[in-house]
C-alpha cells in the first residue's frame, strides 16, 4: 500500500475552495498524495485567486463541469447546488477510476469535502473509500444553522 491518497472537494466559492487547499498545503508536507477536484468553471480562476504564496506541485488538479453554461449566474447558489448535484455525481466514479488507474499502488483512500459537497461522499461510500466533512466556516456559524 502506497502513501495516503486524498481527494479534495469544495463547493465551488471561495469561501469554501481556499480553506480545503490550504489543508491539501497540510497534507502535502506531510508526504500525503492529493487530488484536488474543482469545477471547470472555477479551476479557470483558481490559479489567480488562490495560488498566492501556495505551493500547488504537490498538489494534483482535476475538473469535472457543474453542468451550468458560462452566462449562467454563479451567485445563485441554488441554482449551482441543484445543477452539481445532477450532473457531479454521475461522472465521480469514473474520476476516481481514472486517476486510480495512474497508479494502481496509490489508490484513493480519503474523500473530504466541504459542505453542499456531501453527495460526494456517499459516492465514496459505494465504491469503499473513507470520507469526511469539512466545515469551513466558525463553529457559531455551524450551531446557528443546526438550529
Amino acid at each position: 500500500m502506497g502513501v495516503p491518497h486524498f481527494l479534495l472537494i469544495p463547493y465551488p466559492t471561495l469561501g469554501h475552495v481556499n480553506p480545503l487547499m490550504q489543508l491539501s498545503q497540510v497534507l502535502a508536507r506531510h508526504g500525503c498524495k492529493i487530488t484536488f477536484l474543482n469545477t471547470e468553471f472555477n479551476h479557470k480562476g483558481a490559479n489567480t485567486a488562490a495560488g498566492v504564496g501556495i505551493d500547488n506541485a504537490h498538489i494534483k488538479f482535476v475538473t469535472l463541469p457543474d453542468g451550468l453554461v458560462p452566462e449562467d449566474d454563479r451567485s445563485d447558489h441554488k441554482k449551482v447546488i441543484f445543477s452539481i448535484k445532477s450532473h457531479m455525481p454521475p461522472m465521480l466514479p469514473k474520476l476516481i477510476q481514472d486517476i486510480d488507474a495512474l497508479d494502481a499502488n496509490n489508490n484513493i483512500t480519503c474523500i473530504v469535502v466541504t459542505v453542499n459537497m456531501g453527495w460526494a461522499l456517499e459516492v465514496g461510500h459505494k465504491l469503499g473509500i473513507k470520507g469526511a466533512l469539512l466545515w469551513p466556516a466558525s463553529a457559531t456559524s455551524l450551531a446557528t444553522c443546526d438550529c
